[in-house]
């Protein structure tokens, strides 16, 4: 296979990467249809972990970019508190003369304006503060005081107003326009609305879903796109909803994510991207939130805040990142959580578990997946949860798990489960890797967490090198002879794990850590091709992260946030089963397919 650099220099027209650089694929002739072709990963978006807010908080307002962040208002403890993100952590900066919530913001982490609003002692009102990158100064006031309104806009010297509620619960289509000293009233929305989002500048701004009493649903999907003269219904979201929060540098390109649903009342980890004429769905946020705010361009978006624990949480948007994506696969028979899986995506088996919303009520089943649908087949001789596997379908390997702790090992021959000979150290909440033959059991808690690793040669097992980090509730993936151990808990104090940790068939090696830190996940893939999914603590997360044998990269999340569940496959085709909340057992399989490397027909001259 010759270069296209090698045959005719470098003059390509419509090539979808950088010819000099190698990282971004491979550019390549192909004699056979003679023409040349330009192979590269298939990228999408996804949303990764960012640094917490000093202060967690809801119906507050952001302005900026994804690496130079403001956020600002929001509820009790403090209306008034402002924080600036640096693309890492927040800092605390000076405060706002006069503190809101429910307040609308526009502009850049330097100049930026924060309107409208509500508090205790001054109930809805118009107040008006610049920032200026060091202090807020209090401006001319709105024209109409409102709460629930949404800003745009460049700086604090150009901005729109949009729309919101006025007491007790009136909707008003008002549009305001700021000049740098006051506002000017100008065309109104169409669809009136409060805690909708909104992105753009004071020229060319959109206006997406929210919330009108008057509607049924009362959670709108309506957008509106703005030309700096009057609003223009447009295509709608595919969700409708309220509480969201948007991020966008005009009116042809955006992002809504987050937001509710009601009743019964739904938290939304969905996200949709606007391309100018339609919204598409894309990735996921890892964890459902409201009433948070957004920051940054359709393309790197900021997310924090918001009114479901954790408060504080801050997630970053990218896009061009691997292009693997979450579906639904067929459901268990049997709904239950912290059950084991082992297999492939069309060839999977899960057994064990709890299968109870309150009291545990302990389980046997066993169900093969053929990559449609799950069939019951037959029974562990011992029901168990917070047990581990290694293997396949029709040959798997069954230990630990409890309560209380057990040692009891099963083998799997495909049709039913035999016992075989114990672990040397009873425990629960463990890890497995490898196959029936030869396979690892590893971390888990015997009374409080340990580090013990145990190796099974076909008949029995063996001791040996502890990890550097005693942990349960962990995932594993790849054989007994080179694995990757992830994630996890220890007790007192509580400490959720982010460590990872490598074995190469001797000893235990502290490698670079998952991005988000979380007990009760999964995993599948190898020891240099991984992916891990799921877990958390409060809330549940559908989180998913890639691993490369070097590091963690974020990329879609699941679709149903869940701890406590299985896993199976690999990086590329992935299994997740089973789970839940503490108290909700699911019976919900996803499957992960990530297309790898895309090649294109290019043209040349």
């Amino acid at each position: 296979m010759s270069t296209y650099k090698q045959i005719q220099g470098t003059a390509v027209q419509n090539n979808a990467g950088n010819l000099e650089n190698a990282a971004e694929g491979q550019l390549w002739y192909d004699s056979t249809n003679a023409n040349f072709k330009y192979s590269h990963p298939a990228t999408a978006g996804a949303w990764s972990t960012g640094g917490n807010m000093n202060t967690g908080r809801k119906d507050l307002a952001g302005a900026g970019t994804q690496t130079a962040g403001l956020g600002f208002g929001g509820s009790a403890p403090s209306y008034a508190l402002t924080e600036t993100y640096n693309g890492t952590s927040w800092t605390e900066v000076n405060d706002m003369n006069t503190g809101n919530e429910d307040l609308a913001g526009a502009g850049t982490q330097t100049s930026a304006l924060g309107f409208g609003g509500t508090n205790p002692v001054n109930s809805d009102n118009g107040f008006t503060e610049s920032w200026n990158g060091t202090s807020w100064t209090e401006l001319n006031d709105l024209n109409t005081s409102r709460r629930g309104l949404r800003g745009a806009g460049a700086d604090n010297t150009s901005a729109l107003a949009i729309s919101g509620s006025t007491p007790p619960a009136t909707r008003v289509a008002n549009t305001e326009s700021w000049n740098g000293t006051s506002w000017t009233e100008v065309n109104d929305v169409n669809t009136a609305r409060a805690n909708f989002g909104a992105a753009g500048t004071n020229t060319a701004a959109l206006a997406f879903g929210g919330q009108n009493p008057t509607l049924t649903p009362n959670q709108a999907s309506v957008t509106e796109s703005w030309n700096g003269t009057s609003w223009t219904e447009v295509n709608d979201l595919n969700t409708a909803r309220t509480g969201l929060a948007g991020a966008g540098a005009n009116n042809t390109a955006a992002l809504a994510f987050m937001g509710f649903t009601s009743p019964p009342l739904v938290n939304l980890a969905s996200t949709e991207s606007w391309d100018g004429t339609s919204w598409s769905s894309v990735a996921n946020l890892s964890s459902a939130q409201r009433s948070g705010a957004g920051a940054g361009t359709n393309t790197t978006a900021l997310s924090f805040g918001g009114d479901v624990f954790p408060f504080a949480q801050t997630e970053e948007w990218n896009t061009g990142l691997a292009a693997g994506a979450w579906s639904t696969g067929g459901d268990l028979n049997t709904a239950r959580t912290a059950l084991a899986g082992v297999g492939t995506q069309t060839a999977a088996l899960g057994f064990g578990g709890d299968k109870a919303t309150g009291t545990p009520e302990i389980f046997a089943g066993t169900e093969s997946y053929d990559g449609t649908s799950w069939t019951e087949v037959n029974d562990l001789n011992t029901a168990r949860q917070r047990l581990a596997g290694a293997g396949l379908q029709t040959a798997a390997l069954a230990f630990g798990g409890g309560p209380p702790a057990t040692a009891i090992t099963e083998s799997w021959n495909g049709t039913s489960w035999t016992e075989v000979n114990d672990l040397n150290t009873a425990r629960e909440r463990l890890a497995g890797a490898g196959n029936q033959t030869a396979a690892l059991a590893i971390g888990g808690a015997s009374g409080g967490q340990t580090a013990i690793t145990e190796s099974w040669n076909g008949t029995s097992w063996t001791e040996v090198n502890d990890l550097n980090t005693a942990r349960y509730n962990s995932a594993a993936v790849g054989t007994n002879t080179a694995s990757l151990y992830f994630g996890g808990l220890s007790s007192p104090p509580t400490i959720v794990h982010a460590e990872t940790e490598s074995w190469n068939g001797t000893s235990w090696t502290e490698v670079n850590d998952l991005n988000t830190a979380r007990t009760s996940l999964a995993g599948a893939g190898t020891q240099t091709a991984a992916l891990a999914f799921g877990g958390g603590t409060l809330p549940e997360t559908g989180a998913t992260e890639s691993w490369d044998g070097t590091s963690w990269t974020a990329v879609n999340a699941m679709s149903t946030a869940r701890q406590a569940l299985a896993g199976a496959g690999t990086n590329t085709a992935g299994l997740a089963f089973g789970g839940g909340p503490p108290t909700v057992v699911t019976a919900a399989t996803e499957e992960w397919n990530d297309p790898g490397t895309i090649t294109e027909t290019i043209t040349t001259s």
